[in-house]
Parts: structure tokens; sequence; C-alpha cells
């Protein structure tokens, strides 16, 4: 593992880390992403599905570090510098001193994903125009921790990769398979012809009880934006679907409905 102290804010090896305040929002749609802490630095070396291009340490971590950094791959160059350093390439305080660039590679669209071969052990989790990262990141969170298969993302959702959005996924996203683009409405079409009945979440009072249905062999739950939820042609093309809530209250965070629909499946699969 080649160790390198910087000490030039400016050094073009770290051009990748520079003022990702500003770059990170599209910086997964340009090959690279930046990951930030020990705990989503160690999913990425010992669970991730993609490539590790560098790592970025304040000299402080080096050695708390030393046992993880054994796991860096032997030709990925490992960059330090000062804490004060550190803070100017990335344009503000980084605190954990811990970043890291991976590579993203090539991620298939919705419907090459559910044409593979590849058995699922789990549901699939669809997520329809969410922009929000925070609940992006909360979802795969859900989805890895009651064992969804893959989570399916139609265009206009942000990207799983985005900092923030590896960061509330607990590194969810760096090793739950994945994939992005087309409309709601293709993703949606290509899950129904891949034999999967699709849950619709929706609060409308027409939707069935969650409860009250049989668990398919091969579901997929989808979740729509916050506030808006599903646009009426995906309900219309799945089986809309509610969880029941007290009365004058319909409305919970979409991660959330995401958490209770799948621990709901998780634990029926348990049984």
């Amino acid at each position: 593992m080649p160790v390198f102290p910087v000490s030039d804010p400016a050094d073009p090896r770290l051009a990748a880390y520079t003022s990702i305040r500003e770059k990170d929002l599209t910086s997964g749609h340009g090959g690279r992403f930046i990951v930030e802490g020990k705990v989503t630095l160690e999913t990425l070396l010992t669970r991730s599905r993609f490539a590790v291009e560098s790592l970025f340490l304040a000299e402080s971590r080096l050695e708390p570090l030393a046992d993880l950094l054994s796991k860096v791959p032997a030709d990925v160059p490992v960059y330090t510098a000062p804490q004060d350093v550190m803070d100017q390439v990335a344009g503000f305080p980084m605190h954990r001193g811990v970043l890291a660039c991976g590579l993203k590679g090539r991620i298939p669209l919705p419907g090459e994903f559910v044409a593979e071969d590849d058995p699922r052990s789990g549901p699939l989790l669809l997520l329809s125009d969410l922009s929000n990262h925070d609940n992006t990141g909360a979802c795969f969170r859900n989805a890895a921790a009651f064992g969804a298969g893959g989570v399916l993302l139609d265009e206009r959702c942000c990207d799983p990769l985005y900092r923030k959005s590896i960061r509330v996924s607990s590194g969810g996203s760096l090793f739950l398979p994945y994939a992005q683009g087309g409309t709601g409405l293709d993703m949606v079409n290509a899950v129904l012809n891949a034999g999967y009945t699709v849950w619709a979440m929706t609060p409308r009072s027409e939707a069935a009880p969650m409860q009250s249905l049989p668990v398919p062999e091969k579901l997929a739950i989808l979740l729509g934006a916050e506030g808006p939820g599903l646009p009426d042609a995906l309900i219309a093309a799945a089986t809309p679907v509610r969880i029941p809530m007290s009365a004058g209250f319909d409305s919970i965070n979409v991660a959330t409905a995401g958490a209770i629909a799948l621990a709901h499946v998780f634990g029926e699969k348990q049984g």
C-alpha cells in the first residue's frame, strides 16, 4: 500500500477530492464517487461491488486505521495530509479525516437487472422520483436490513452514490445490487414482465391494507416521491397497497413506509 504525503492543496493527484461539497452532487454520474468516514470506508474495502481508486486521509488517522488500511489493494495509493490541508482540499472541515474515491463503472438499467439469471433472495425495492439524498440513502439502508434482493431507481431519482446517500445508507448502496434509468413506468413494466407482483405503496383509501394480502414469491415494493407520492399511471399499473394508520393521519416518510413494508415481508418470509 503506497502512502504519499501531500502538503499542497492544489496537488493534481487530489483532483477528485477538490471541493467535493460542490462537485459531489454529480460526481457519481462522472464515473467516480466519494465516500467519507471509517464505516463506509470499511464497507468499500470489504463488501463493495466497486473498485477503489485512491484514499485521502488526515495524517492523524493513519495509525488508528492501520488494521483497516491493511485491506487496501496494493496498487491503490493512499494520500495523507495535515488536517488543515485536507479541509482546504475538501472545501469544508473534514473532522472525520477519512475520504476515498471509488469507480462507479456501468450501472445497469432496471430492465437489464431483472432480465439477469441471477436469482433474487428477497423482494425488490423500486424507487420513483426520489430527489432527496437522505431518503434515498435511508431506503438503501432499510433494503439491506430487511433482505431486499436489490433496488431499482428511475432516471428521476438522485444518485445513490452521492456522498451523503452513501453515508445515510450506512454503506448499503455500496454492496446492495441496484439499477437505474428510464421512466418510472418503464421500470414497473420491466418488473411486471419479469413475473413480479408490484405493490404500489399509497395512502389512498381504495388501496388494500398491506396485512390483508398474501406475500407473493416474487414481489417488488414501489415507493414514490415525498409529498406527491406515486402518480396515477404507476398506481394503475400495479397493485395499490396501503399501510393502515390512525384516523386523520395518512402520511409518513417515504423511507419509513419502505421500512414498514420490507419488515412486514421479511417477517412473513421468516415465519
